[in-house]
Order: structure tokens, then sequence, then C-alpha cells
């Protein structure tokens, strides 16, 4: 079984990367705003969660369809004993077998158990009676996930989510309503494993609840990959972190995405927090660093003029009154100058993460046109992707973009469509698209 020591609240520090230069005229400004946690995680010593106990409720798919091999079944199995193993003492959990219904596996009292030697026994007694049969409602599972983690104080609220197939007993709007219902009270990771289920439903359900999606095309990398999440999220030091923008008046804030370690457009998640500012939601965090795209559209002024663009902040609520707590904060920008040389000057962070979100984009549309028999629209994508993956450096996605593609030149984007793609290595290149590489500096 793992050893953890007890995560501390982390340092925040907020950094501002930008071209604060302006042409006459101009008026949109661009800023990669990098937020580092340090001194957190599993840095310190003790039990739980500085703020507080954590939480986490592991929902697993027991189908019909987890029997079809019959390694997923007992690979998923395998998994959650494995999570349970890694779940530090004194962590509240509980097991969820999911169905066309949602059924508290462990500790089955309508509430959550307390790890321990004794509970960590038991709920791994309790997954050998898991069986697969029924159908496929993620709604549901993700329901009682919810009415589980608020049966308890918790200062960290976790979702595992673990699914072979497509959601066929629930309408895409109950499922909607669902995951509507459960943002900002848990975040969830969640998995695939094989080949049957359907990407963009597990890669909706993270980016919802602000955890992580990934494929396990061979269900004996279950427990491995268990073991990662799980170890991740008993690293969470403090949650409920939200990103803060304040701005002047006549400026407006038009995107807000993070872009390292994946791409997540925030833009529409916004709450109004008092009068020109609003919090955009981040989650849980540990020892880690994250960026962010701020776009902020600003009054014309003249030349020599300069003014504050917006001012950002890191905000948690305190959890004896709830009041807002700043843990950093780092400001934005904007100046007016006729020195040409200065104002079309494109930051290397702001280049960077705009290739990145463009490379993104290029491989959905790229795969998009794949699927819908446009060989020509897939290529000239896909070598979009291609030449983008190689200019960044971003390897990783360039070996997924190499199992779709033959490319003839990386540096020109020049690729031939191949003519048999694996189902697994198309569905891996798609769940993985949006992960980013930091931008050197």
């Amino acid at each position: 079984m793992a050893n953890f020591s007890k995560p501390t609240v982390p340092h925040f520090s907020v950094d501002v990367f930008q071209n604060e230069f302006l042409p006459e005229g101009g008026r949109e400004v661009h800023a990669v705003v990098t937020v580092t946690a340090t001194g957190g995680g599993t840095s310190g010593a003790g039990g739980l969660a500085a703020g507080g106990p954590a939480g986490v409720v592991i929902m697993v798919d027991c189908s019909g369809s987890m029997e079809y091999p019959s390694d997923k079944m007992r690979g998923a199995r395998e998994a959650t004993a494995a999570a349970i193993d890694t779940l530090r003492d004194g962590t509240a959990f509980a097991v969820v077998a999911g169905t066309h219904e949602a059924t508290e596996v462990y500790p089955a009292d309508g509430g959550l158990a307390v790890a321990g030697p004794h509970t960590r026994a038991a709920a791994k007694e309790a997954l050998r009676r898991l069986t697969a049969a029924g159908g496929t409602a993620i709604g549901t599972w993700l329901r009682l996930a919810d009415r589980l983690l608020s049966s308890a104080d918790l200062a960290i609220r976790h979702g595992v989510l673990l699914t072979d197939g497509r959601n066929e007993h629930e309408s895409p709007q109950e499922l909607r309503a669902a995951l509507d219902a459960c943002a900002g009270r848990f975040t969830c990771d969640a998995r695939g494993v094989g080949t049957d289920w359907e990407v963009k439903e597990v890669t909706g359900i993270a980016s919802a609840l602000l955890g992580t999606a990934d494929i396990v095309a061979d269900p004996a990398g279950l427990a491995a990959d268990f073991t990662a999440m799980m170890e991740t999220a008993m690293g969470k030091g403090v949650a409920d972190v939200a990103l803060r923008l304040w701005t002047p008046v006549g400026a407006e804030l038009t995107r807000v995405k993070q872009v390292a370690p994946s791409v997540e457009d925030l833009t529409g998640r916004r709450t109004e927090a008092g009068p020109r500012s609003g919090d955009y939601p981040t989650g849980s965090w540990g020892d880690e660093s994250r960026d962010y795209h701020v776009t902020v559209r600003v009054p014309q002024a003249a030349i020599g003029r300069e003014m504050l663009a917006a001012r950002v902040s890191l905000v948690v609520p305190d959890r004896t009154d709830g009041a807002p707590r700043v843990l950093g904060q780092g400001l934005v920008r904007a100046v007016w100058t006729e020195d040409l040389a200065l104002s079309t000057a494109i930051h290397p962070q702001v280049a960077h993460y705009t290739g990145q979100a463009e490379l993104a984009d290029a491989i959905q549309q790229g795969l998009n046109a794949r699927k819908a028999g446009d060989r020509d629209g897939a290529t000239a994508k896909l070598g979009r992707a291609v030449q983008l993956a190689a200019a960044s450096g971003n390897a990783d996605t360039a070996k997924l973009l190499s199992k779709v593609v033959d490319v003839v030149d990386a540096a020109t984007g020049t690729v031939r469509l191949k003519a048999k793609v694996a189902e697994a290595d198309e569905m891996t290149l798609e769940t993985r698209s949006t992960k980013t590489v930091r931008v050197k500096r």
C-alpha cells in the first residue's frame, strides 16, 4: 500500500507574460498568466488536506458490455482495488456500481467510509461481488456521487469514473443536466476502457467537472492508470480555486482559456464577483503549474498613455466564513506607442499557446473530416497539426499523429492519410488532442 504524507496548502504565485505595447488605435491585449502552486501536494507532513478532509467516489461501469471481453470487468475490479490501496488514511470514500442505475457498493449505507486498514479490506471484498449486467446511464452515477460527497463536510471532493460504452440509457439532455448540477461541487477524472465508448462523452464529463480524461485501450493498464490518478488526487491541498479577473471601466474580457497542461476554454464559465470582476473555476490544486491565455479589449487611447487592462487574482473561499481569500495576484498592462517594432512584437508565450490551441483544433477538425469521408479536408487539417506539433516540440502529439498519417515533411505539414488506422490509435489521438507542452523559456 502506498505511504503518503499530508498535503499542506500550497503557496501560489502569479506571473504575467505579455507584450503590453499597442499601436495607435490598438485595443486588444493578450497575456499568458502562469499560476504556480508550490509547497503543497505531498511535500508536507501529517494526515489529509490542510484545509479539511478529502473525499473520493469511484464510479465503476458494470453494464453488460463490461463482460465482453471478460478481462474488462476483471481489470476494473483490480484497478479499483489499486485505487483504494492508494487512498491516504482518513480519506472519506465510496465505490459506486454504474449501470442504467447507480448502486453504492461500499460502504452501502448512503454515506462514506473512512480509509483505514479495515475499510480498505472490506471495500476490496465488496469489489469481488461486482458483476456486469444492465445498461449505461452516467448522469445517474454522477448524481449519486454528488449525494455521497455532500453527505460529509469535505474540503476536497473528487470523483473517478470508468466506462467502456456509450451513454445509451439516458438522453444527452439528462447527462447535461447532471453535469450542470454537479459542476463546482466536485471534480472528476474520466477514463474510457477499450474502444467502444464515445470520446466526446468522456472528455465532456471531464471538461465540465474540471478533471482529466484519457483512454485505457488495454484493460491490463487500468490498475497503473487508477493508481497514478489517485496519487494525483491525494496530492491536492486546496479546492475551489478561482481565477478572478477585474477590468476597468470600458475594458472587456473576450477570452479566458487554460492552455497548459491542456486546452480548456473557461470564457463561458464566468460567475460575477462584484463590480467589473468575474470568477473562472480552476478546481483543485497540489504542487503544479498551469498557464492561462487572457484577452482583454480596452478603450482606445492616445500615444504615450498607459492603463491597467486587468487585475488577475487567485481566490479561494475561506472555510470558516466563505469570504474570498486572495492567494496570488498579477497585472495586465496596456501602453500605446508609435514604435512599430514594439507594438507589432508578439510575446513568445502568447505565440506558443496560440499555436497549441490551433493544434488541438486542427486535430479535431481533421479527425471529423476523416470520419465524414472528406480525405482532402482531413489531409489538410492533420497536415497542419503535424506542422504545429513539430514546430512547438510537442513530441507526444506528433507520435500520436504519426499513427494516423504518414508524415512526408513535418516542417511543411505534408502528409498522407494512412489506409488503415487502428481504432484505439484514432481514439487516443482524439482524447489527448488538447494536451499541450509548456513553452521553452
